[in-house]
């Protein structure tokens, strides 16, 4: 059950007191942007906090005050899980109802007024430097419907796909804080005949994703153990990886996905740590393959409750396309971690994974345009009677995500970006 807090929180909101995500902030009078806990409509500015003495119950954190002062989450996402989880219990110490420090927040009427932020009032950053980028796919559901749409029913998934997490490595100075607009992109499309052209992209989709930020580096040549690939997680993030289905059709063979996947990834500006997640532990989909020993799974309930939905709004009509679960994955987070460094890749703090598309197995519970509409068969009704294939421009696409138990909510915000037309020429104006 949810701890009642003296701070008002609204029961919706995803930044309960058992949540406390942690992104980056600016806001009127700010030098630089620095980091912050989101908590109900409020942002608790960490470095207004910490310069007051805020942490001054908190000896551990006291040589590391300075990550407070720095424009990402890098820094404090390098000091490790112990941290995270310390510094999060702290600060939910103190907005408690009986918090046993009154008089650093609850009842300092000046720090409260000066380090508590309405989110009306900030603009977030990326929260996270993001060195390298990797997107998987295991989304199993996904995998197997885009492979019935390609190969058939019979040949739908590539032998290997239940025996290693299948992954390709995406365009980190792509990846966007949502809210960032997403221009169509150019590129070399087939036409009627097969013959390639360049033009703008129209066969512009989604790839509802769950993102998981890095905390902490290993040595190249060194693999990580599964037992030890938790300790590298700091956080989670909602993330849409726009793909371009008609440029990806013609480039992906013989090496996979390139210009149809790096003109945009979109991921949502507040970090949930992983032991906010603990609570909603579940299993994923089953994997029957008998695994190699460094991906066998130490726990069967290796994924997350989250409850997923994806939205287009075009002009002032919303739509819910998509109604879909996290657990619907093949392949856990560590077993990425782990199959990731198996043959001695070092990560790096502030890399960043992608899940796959996540989608189920009923109608509108799938992650992508490609499968709603069966391939572009099947136009998709939006609330205003109008039709998509794929997305128009115009087109904005808010992703939702968030796990509920016992009275107790962890969400993650949204996940939102527009769709700009295309440059007249490809290029700049």
């Amino acid at each position: 059950m949810s701890q009642p807090s003296w701070f008002e929180i609204p029961a919706e909101s995803d930044f309960s007191l058992a949540n406390l995500p942690f992104g980056v902030i600016s806001h009127a009078g700010l030098a630089q942007p620095h980091p912050a806990v989101a908590i109900g409509n409020h942002a608790l500015d960490l470095s207004i906090f910490a310069d007051a003495g805020g942490f001054s119950k908190l000896s551990e954190i006291q040589p590391h005050l300075n990550v407070f002062k720095q424009e990402t989450l890098n820094g404090f996402a390098a000091l490790g899980r112990p941290f995270h989880r310390k510094v999060r219990e702290y600060l939910r110490s103190l907005f408690l109802e009986g918090t046993p420090y009154p008089d650093l927040l609850r009842d300092n009427q000046k720090l409260r007024r000066d380090s508590l932020i309405p989110l009306a009032k900030v603009s977030n950053r990326l929260p996270i430097q993001i060195g390298d980028y990797t997107d998987f796919y295991a989304g199993k559901n996904h995998a197997y419907n885009v492979g019935v749409l390609f190969r058939g029913p019979a040949n739908a998934l590539q032998p290997n796909y239940t025996n290693l997490p299948v992954a390709y490595h995406g365009r980190a100075s792509s990846v966007v804080i949502s809210g960032t607009p997403i221009r169509r992109p150019w590129g070399q499309i087939l036409d009627a005949d097969k013959n390639p052209t360049y033009q703008p992209c129209k066969r512009l989709d989604i790839e509802l994703e769950l993102g998981v930020l890095m905390c902490k580096s290993n040595i190249m040549g060194s693999p990580v153990p599964i037992a030890r690939a938790e300790d590298h997680i700091f956080g989670y993030v909602l993330m849409n990886d726009w793909s371009a289905r008609d440029i990806q059709a013609w480039e992906y063979v013989p090496l996979g996905p390139f210009n149809s996947k790096n003109f945009g990834t979109t991921i949502s500006a507040w970090v949930v740590l992983a032991d906010a997640l603990e609570p909603f532990r579940t299993e994923g989909i089953k994997n029957d393959t008998q695994l190699q020993s460094y991906l066998q799974p130490l726990t069967s309930r290796d994924a997350f409750d989250i409850n997923l939905e994806v939205d287009i709004r075009e002009n002032q009509n919303v739509s819910t396309v998509t109604k879909t679960n996290a657990k619907n994955l093949l392949w856990s987070f560590p077993q990425m971690v782990a199959h990731h460094t198996v043959a001695g890749c070092p990560l790096n703090v502030g890399d960043l994974f992608g899940s796959g598309t996540i989608s189920g197995t009923e109608p509108g519970s799938q992650g992508s345009l490609l499968e709603v509409t069966e391939g572009g068969k099947t136009p998709v009704k939006l609330s205003s009677g109008a039709e998509r294939v794929f997305l128009a421009d115009g087109d904005e696409i808010t992703i939702r995500g968030w796990s509920e138990k016992d009275g107790t909510r962890v969400g993650f915000g949204s996940c939102t970006g527009q769709i700009l037309e295309a440059w007249k020429t490809g290029y700049e104006q």
